[in-house]
């Protein structure tokens, strides 16, 4: 059965609390503006992707949500981002990251066993007893849907696994510190099909108390997840609305030609 449109699927984003709420911002590097005026709100305990050819600034935003731009030295910004009320560019960087996680599109375990991946964010956070690791171990690997595949070898190397299986351990890792909001650029794009599927199930579990933000090219993987989505095009938001209305019934013109292939 077709998964797109399932109502059990696509939850209400309407009256729904913000997570993050972004107002009038702009970003450029150096003297190119990759974001322009984009203002929107990004509901709490929901999947929301961004969608978009390539270089129309989705992942820019993305990025910014944890302040990775700090690492770009000719980033300008001007507007407002707000995580849970907070000003992001009033806050700790460090502290954000806690709250706000993020998985790359490649798989990046460290050259450490598995059981080191998962608790390596966390263990900087404070000293734990081992049997407050070993909670945190399981209930993460469980979460991303890998533990009865390492539970046997968590001191192996995490650089060892399948390229899925390495997804999910970072999506452990990630989640190790118990973020509010987790990012996630292209997630699947280096990964087979099986393990696509198993990374788009856990997305939408996740969702269910995590705020989730996806950055794809794939609009089926789009319309599969998320119960919000949102069209970038030349840095600029064009629409943004709850999926299968924005799927179905797109309200702008370039919104509609994206979708059904006509976009030049």
């Amino acid at each position: 059965m077709d998964r797109e449109f399932n109502e059990d699927i696509h939850r209400s984003v309407e009256g729904v609390e913000s997570m993050l709420s972004i107002r009038d911002f702009n970003l450029w590097y150096g003297d190119f503006q990759a974001l322009k005026n984009i203002t929107l709100e990004i509901p709490k305990n929901r999947a929301t992707a961004f969608i978009g050819p390539s270089g129309c600034g989705k992942s820019t935003l993305l990025r910014t949500f944890n302040r990775m731009c700090d690492f770009v030295e000719t980033v300008k910004t001007e507007g407002t981002i707000e995580f849970d009320g907070q000003d992001i560019f009033k806050m700790d960087a460090n502290a954000l990251r806690v709250y706000v996680g993020m998985v790359f599109q490649h798989p990046n375990p460290f050259p450490m066993s598995i059981r080191e991946n998962v608790l390596y964010g966390v263990k900087r956070m404070g000293r734990m007893s081992r049997s407050e690791e070993d909670e945190i171990l399981e209930r993460c690997l469980t979460r991303a849907a890998l533990w009865d595949e390492v539970k046997d070898k968590l001191g192996q190397s995490g650089l060892g696994l399948s390229g899925g299986q390495q997804q999910r351990l970072c999506i452990a890792r990630a989640l190790a510190t118990d973020p509010s909001v987790l990012l996630m650029d292209e997630p699947t794009s280096a990964l087979d099909p099986i393990s696509t599927s198993m990374v788009e199930e856990l997305m939408m579990q996740l969702s269910e108390d995590h705020t989730v933000v996806v950055v794809t090219h794939n609009m089926q993987q789009a319309a599969r997840v998320a119960d919000k989505t949102c069209f970038f095009y030349l840095g600029e938001l064009v629409e943004a609305a709850p999926t299968k209305e924005l799927f179905s019934n797109p309200k702008e013109k370039l919104t509609n030609d994206y979708l059904t292939g006509r976009f030049s």
